[in-house]
């Protein structure tokens, strides 16, 4: 194969690693914008586009025959070199590859706010080998990756859309206050609903809470429950 071939050929290899690269890259985009998205886009992005270009670059490079000759030759003597190299870098590859696991769990994302060592702030990069906090006084926080993914982080950002409808009444202290918790607890039936003495400061107050699936839905159980336990009392007597 003449020279200019071979040249030609190293183009073409180098290119189409070029193009597909960035099809890929656009591909994991897309035009999603969420915290999710972005912080698997940031972290995979590198990740993929190295590992494309490098193989396309090898597989360029093999296309000459002295090269071809000359990797089987350094494959062989570099044995034993890439094991300690292995060894060496056991932390630089945990990093990499607790930056990948991140990236897919998702423990947290890019603009949410965490906690770790007692020390919070916004997350504002995750890297391949550290992922970059930036505290409240503006300084940044640089954790390795590998620790992050086994240290306890405390996320204020993700947040279970579920709420809770609250309820307090105040109740003639003359009455069996564990009666009328217990008559209550029928318009709270749920396994994490709550009904329970308050306060006993001046009339004892009475408190229900019923989970909902999100704020909307326990704005109307509220108006709903006034209701329920207002009948519920004055079957027991209370308000005429």
């Amino acid at each position: 194969m003449e020279l200019w071939q071979r040249l030609l050929a190293i183009g073409i290899v180098l290119a189409i690693a070029v193009l597909v690269a960035r099809a890929i890259d656009r591909r994991i985009m897309g035009g999603d914008r969420s915290p999710e998205a972005l912080t698997r886009y940031r972290v995979l992005r590198r990740t993929i586009t190295v590992s494309i270009v490098t193989v396309g670059l090898l597989s360029a490079l093999l296309v000459i025959p002295q090269v071809r000759a000359i990797a089987g030759g350094l494959l062989a003597s570099s044995a034993i070199l890439g094991l300690i190299v292995g060894f060496a870098s056991q932390r630089t590859l945990g990093n990499f590859v607790a930056g990948l696991m991140i990236a897919i769990t998702q423990p947290l994302r890019l603009g949410d706010w965490v906690e770790v060592g007692g020390v919070g702030g916004s997350v504002e990069e995750i890297g391949l080998m550290y992922t970059f906090i930036r505290t409240a006084d503006n300084a940044r926080l640089v954790i390795p990756n590998e620790k992050l993914a086994s240290d306890t982080i405390r996320n204020s950002t993700i947040r279970s859309p579920a709420k809770y409808a609250q309820v307090t009444v105040q109740v003639p202290s003359t009455h069996d206050l564990a009666q009328l918790v217990e008559a209550l607890r029928r318009e709270a039936p749920g396994e994490r609903d709550e009904v329970f003495v308050s306060s006993l400061e001046g009339s004892p107050t009475l408190t229900i809470r019923a989970w909902t699936e999100d704020e909307a839905a326990a704005a109307q159980l509220e108006h709903d429950l006034r209701l329920r336990v207002h009948s519920r009392l004055r079957e027991h007597g209370i308000y005429g």
